[in-house]
């Protein structure tokens, strides 16, 4: 336990990374560690092998190849750190390839289908929380925000009558996004109607709050997604959001490098894959429609 408490404190202190990329850390080594465990071993012992047999565990389990990658750079970070601090002469996971990242293509809904989730948002949202969840659920489909951006947000960043948002992305990277007129109403509308409701003479500088003045938890905006998604029968979560939005922007005609600053990409061939998503569904329509295809 030492070591990953060790290791994490250098990931921040010395490598710099961000709270968030330290928390993602170390919830994938514990995970590790867990494993390790079952098998009688620890991170001074354990093999190639070991490493393999759990990533085939994940595989098992149901994991995506994204969570799958995610975990194998947590584990190679992990071992150039003990080698660093002489814990190990050898990095067993020197050799190991991640799978592709985009072997499959990101989900993505329809337009039916986001217009469906977000009326059924709207006309659920009885009470303030509700309200709430409503329009984060505009907002992130409006400016394609990561989980951990959107919780983040504090009132200083949103600039409603420029229609514009600041957020700090991965790496304390700052980016300006757009936010349409819709979901900057219904942020005006839960500000005045709602937000002092949750409060309930509170302070806090965040924009979306819980009833103790704190922002939401990503588990607990990952549930409210999933739960109205399961209501309606359709497959939706924060990753689907955000790809829903990157796919229907391209398609509706906007440049690679515009969708590739508005996600807080760092390398365009991350973007590249909406091209790919969006080419698929016109072979998808070509097929469906075409009397000879």
């Amino acid at each position: 336990m030492e070591i990953l408490e060790n290791y994490l404190s250098y990931a921040s202190a010395e490598k710099g990374l961000s709270m968030n990329s330290v928390e993602s850390y170390e919830f994938d080594l514990k995970k590790f560690q867990n494993f390790l465990t079952s098998k009688e071993k620890d991170f001074i012992s354990f093999s190639r092998t070991d490493i393999i047999d759990f990533i085939e565990t994940l595989r098992d389990k149901g994991y995506s190849l994204s969570s799958i990658c995610r975990l194998m750079s947590s584990i190679k970070g992990l071992c150039k750190y003990l080698i660093i601090e002489d814990l190990r002469k050898d990095d067993p996971s020197e050799s190991l390839k991640s799978p592709k990242r985009w072997e499959r293509l990101p989900k993505s809904l329809s337009i039916v289908d986001i217009r469906a989730f977000l009326e059924s948002s709207l006309s659920q949202a009885s009470d303030a929380i509700s309200v709430r969840n409503h329009v984060m659920f505009e907002l992130m489909y409006s400016s394609g925000l990561r989980v951990s951006e959107i919780i983040s947000l504090k009132l200083e960043d949103v600039n409603l009558e420029a229609g514009f948002l600041r957020v700090m992305g991965k790496g304390s990277k700052e980016r300006i996004v757009p936010v349409n007129l819709r979901a900057v109403e219904a942020i005006k509308q839960y500000l005045v109607h709602q937000r002092l409701k949750i409060l309930k003479k509170k302070k806090s500088p965040f924009l979306f709050i819980t009833n103790r003045g704190r922002p939401m938890t990503r588990q607990r905006f990952w549930q409210a997604i999933k739960e109205l998604g399961r209501n309606l029968g359709i497959q939706i979560s924060p990753h689907v959001m955000r790809h829903t939005f990157a796919t229907h922007l391209l398609e509706g005609g906007a440049d690679l490098r515009s969708l590739q600053k508005m996600l807080g990409h760092s390398d365009i061939s991350t973007t590249q894959i909406y091209t790919k998503v969006t080419a698929e569904r016109l072979k998808q329509v070509y097929s469906k429609h075409h009397p000879r295809a």
